[in-house]
């Protein structure tokens, strides 16, 4: 089971190892992902957004035509935990097909 119990700086490094394309910035998961266009971008939001809510674990993120910035961190544990990555990791499969 995914714990929502915020994990260490050092655990956090090692599992940002485990998902490309992800940085961490001001103690979230960060990723900025440019798309060939604004259908494209939108498309991931969708499809992103069902994925968050069978987490129950929301992004915060914004789109401007082709590009989306997202920004994962779990709020009521006041940083990252194992949610972050495992909805982080989740997006990137979502890039893969």
């Amino acid at each position: 089971m995914t714990s929502r119990t915020k994990i260490n700086e050092s655990d956090a490094q090692k599992m940002l190892g485990e998902i490309s394309g992800w940085e961490i910035v001001d103690g979230k998961l960060h990723r900025e992902i440019q798309f060939p266009d604004f259908v494209a971008a939108f498309g991931f939001m969708t499809r992103a957004a069902i994925l968050a809510e069978k987490q129950n674990h929301h992004p915060a993120w914004f789109n401007v035509y082709n590009k989306v910035v997202i920004d994962l961190d779990t709020h009521d544990a006041g940083g990252l935990t194992e949610f972050d990555f495992k909805l982080a990791k989740a997006m990137n499969q979502l890039l893969e097909k």
